[in-house]
């Protein structure tokens, strides 16, 4: 059960707009930046980011069929907003994983209940 295209939608129009400001310094929180695959138009996407062994991990509480995902797969990567921080990403890939591994202990639980299997894992360039 990941969270339905209702509760994107709202999210989308209200609460991204509350979080994009705290989103660039709080731990496990970022903004994705990506550019659209049809219009070229740079977006800004609050997302939960947790480090990975070589970059990232993104837990896809949409889905992998949300258009953020689609761009930064085409375009091969983005850039992650994070802790005061811009980092540059390279070879995006979705990864499904039941047991959420990759996710800090309590993160894991609350993906567990909302039903999050997918994860976008993102190398950060050198």
């Amino acid at each position: 059960m990941v969270l339905s295209k209702r509760v994107a939608r709202f999210n989308r129009v209200a609460t991204n707009h509350v979080a994009r400001p705290l989103s660039k310094r709080l731990a496990g929180l970022g903004t994705i930046v990506h550019q659209g695959r049809r219009s070229g138009k740079t977006y800004r996407t609050p997302v939960n980011v947790f480090r990975a062994a070589n970059g990232y991990v993104v837990a896809l509480t949409y889905g992998p069929d949300a258009d953020w995902v689609k761009n930064v797969l085409a375009a091969g990567g983005c850039q992650i907003e994070t802790r005061g921080q811009v980092v540059r990403t390279t070879q995006p890939r979705l990864v499904h994983d039941e047991r959420r591994t990759s996710m800090p202990f309590g993160v894991r639980q609350i993906l567990s209940v909302a039903g999050v299997t997918e994860f976008l894992f993102l190398d950060r360039v050198s």
